[in-house]
């Protein structure tokens, strides 16, 4: 799909892949605070693209302190018009080794503070479906992206999001485990349930590192062991974005781009006008 915008979740390595012309970057004000840094825009072959650090340059932010709404809104506000998440995760299981990617299809939540809505404490309320919560075109694409760029990818698998910033115990890694984990990992539900509330289908690359604290043979997971692996798969993720970018999905075909038609429970008399005005760029064209 020619001229696309495609909204990127990762960290500022990024930023490095061949062909990409940096256009500038954007602060962005939201009505839930400001995101975790500056938009930096770029433009790679007809694609737009819009990268946020979720964590902020120089690692910042950990996964519990991540204004998730400010980064998914400003996403929004400034033309995405799909989203891609990479991030770090740990295996859950034997055959996902260090160093393999994952094109997630579920998601099991086990945060407990977290803002994953934007339909709160405004005077509106809002029940969006994320029964399937990744879009499949986009997630197919990105597949076959990962393919093609030379790594060693599973397609589909379920990702467990803890609140952090801890690491598992063992005892709560085999019991993700039992519950039909393949990776588990610190922030992609929130972004994808806030994606689904924006409309924007989204996709995630999850990057393994290591086999968290459940394989008998591997020690404890530890942040140098992360940070080494994850300095491997660096290269191999712009990669597959720079190829992703020729190859995505029209997304207005995609069931997310309607997702609160017909969600929006509260009479749009009743709804105050700040709300109206704040949330305009997600209900505008509903109430």
């Amino acid at each position: 799909m020619g001229g696309a915008t495609l909204g990127v979740l990762g960290g500022s390595g990024l930023y490095e892949m061949p062909g990409l012309e940096i256009v500038g970057t954007k602060a962005v004000d939201t009505p839930f605070g400001v995101p975790s840094d500056e938009v930096t825009i770029g433009k790679l072959g007809a694609t737009r693209m819009l990268f946020l650090p979720r964590h902020g340059r120089g690692h910042r932010l950990a996964p519990h302190e991540i204004n998730y709404r400010a980064n998914v809104f400003a996403l929004k506000v400034l033309g995405a018009e799909q989203i891609v998440s990479l991030s770090a995760v740990g295996s859950m299981r034997e055959e996902l080794a260090p160093g393999m990617f994952v094109t997630v299809d579920q998601h099991i939540d086990r945060t407990r503070t977290r803002r994953s809505t934007f339909f709160e404490e405004r005077g509106i309320v809002a029940h969006v479906s994320v029964a399937d919560p990744i879009d499949d075109a986009l997630r197919r694409a990105l597949y076959d992206a990962a393919i093609e760029a030379g790594g060693r990818v599973r397609d589909k698998g379920v990702y467990v999001c803890i609140e952090g910033p801890q690491f598992s115990t063992r005892a709560e890694s085999e019991a993700h485990r039992r519950d039909g984990a393949d990776v588990i990992g610190m922030t992609n539900v929130t972004e994808a349930k806030l994606a689904r509330e924006a409309e924007l289908p989204f996709a995630a690359l999850a990057m393994v590192t290591d086999y968290d604290c459940w394989h008998p043979s591997e020690a404890a997971v530890d942040v140098a062991t992360v940070v080494a692996v994850m300095k491997h798969n660096a290269d191999l993720a712009i990669e597959t974005l720079r190829r992703l970018s020729s190859r995505l999905p029209d997304p207005t075909k995609s069931p997310a781009t309607r997702a609160l038609a017909g969600a929006i429970m509260t009479a749009p008399g009743a709804i105050p006008t700040a709300t109206r005005e704040a949330l305009a760029p997600l209900i505008a064209k509903y109430v």
